[in-house]
């Protein structure tokens, strides 16, 4: 309905129009049951509050950015879709904003400049070029908790996985399959991200503990994130004479090119090479076969972040904390479970789907 207003939801809850406004913001002193009462009347007058006149009244917009690379990546908009979900949901009523980034110095530091605009109470933001001394340069006095595997400044919050004891724990559950030739797909071919320089140092020690030398023939780049662009450089490598058993994918999408260009090869998966990914997006479940893939608990690290931010928001001042989430080897058909028992694998909890 155009044009309702506070008063229009008072008059209709029967309640006064300082109750409607300590409910719009959240006011934890409000009862259960007067906020429900309230919700309702919103609800059916189809109630909005004037952004602008929160802002002059609170000096908060109410909403958040996220920022990253590119929204057509699956993980990224699987993340984005879940911290959207969890902030309307939990009590904070802050709507989301999405940034791109495009993985650019450049685009980085245009979604820092938002702390000049005032468009924006905080930021979750996943870098992968800029600095940690840029970051601490010009976030200005913007809220911001970072993301991902980046570099970060002491002073500001970061949430992550252990991307190093993650590719280790699929190293290993490759070589526990008995296999030797384990090779690592998809990380960039020319700038390696801080992503991939953790999950490559994982992925040695991975081998390292599994009694295997790593080689720098085993390390296939691409030149693209995409399943496209890793089943051509998969499938030039396996044409140009490289044998392999297994393979540790950089991300489910690497995973997935990888699938193809073993089938077009007439390479059965996981009997001549098993193959595991990274991400656990929609699509592993489904593919052929369905992808054994690192899970890093989304869930858990969205609303870490975004605890983190609130926080800073309502005004907490203190020294960077840096928190790790969990995450889980998901177990399926192209990386089966060892059939004989093996060392235990201390760094993940391993689920079979």
């Amino acid at each position: 309905m155009a044009g309702v207003r506070l008063q229009d939801v008072a008059e209709r809850a029967g309640v006064s129009m300082k109750t409607v406004s300590n409910v719009v913001h959240h006011h934890p002193h409000v009862s259960a049951s007067m906020r429900e009462r309230v919700q309702r009347a919103i609800d059916e007058l189809g109630y909005r509050p004037n952004a602008l006149g929160r802002q002059l009244a609170t000096g908060r917009t109410g909403l958040l950015a996220l920022a990253f690379a590119d929204v057509r990546l699956p993980y990224f908009s699987e993340l984005a879709n879940l911290v959207s979900r969890i902030a309307e949901t939990t009590g904070t009523g802050y709507r989301l904003l999405l940034e791109e980034t495009e993985g650019t110095l450049e685009g980085e530091r245009a979604v820092l400049s938002t702390s000049e605009a005032g468009l924006v109470d905080g930021m979750l933001f996943q870098p992968a070029q800029i600095s940690a001394r840029e970051i601490a340069e010009r976030h200005g006095d913007l809220p911001i908790v970072l993301l991902g595997e980046g570099s970060a400044p002491l002073t500001m919050d970061k949430v992550m996985i252990d991307n190093v004891a993650a590719a280790a724990a699929a190293t290993r559950h490759i070589a526990a399959l008995g296999r030797k030739r384990i090779a690592f797909l998809g990380h960039e071919a020319q700038a390696l991200s801080s992503t991939s320089r953790l999950r490559i140092l994982g992925y040695q020690e991975g081998l390292e503990q599994s009694g295997l030398v790593a080689e720098p023939a085993m390390l296939i780049a691409s030149d693209a994130v995409s399943p496209t662009a890793s089943a051509r450089s998969l499938g030039a490598a396996l044409d140009s004479g490289l044998r392999i058993d297994g393979l540790v994918c950089r991300d489910d999408l690497a995973a997935m090119g990888a699938l193809r260009a073993l089938h077009e090869r007439g390479i059965s998966i996981p009997d001549d090479v098993a193959v595991v990914g990274w991400d656990n997006i929609a699509f592993t479940e489904t593919t052929f076969p369905s992808l054994t893939t690192v899970a890093p608990n989304l869930d858990q690290l969205a609303r870490v972040a975004l605890d983190m931010l609130v926080e800073r928001i309502a005004g907490f001042d203190g020294l960077g904390r840096h928190r790790v989430v969990d995450f889980e080897l998901v177990v399926r058909e192209s990386a089966p479970a060892p059939l004989l028992a093996s060392p235990p694998l201390d760094d993940a909890e391993f689920t079979a789907r």
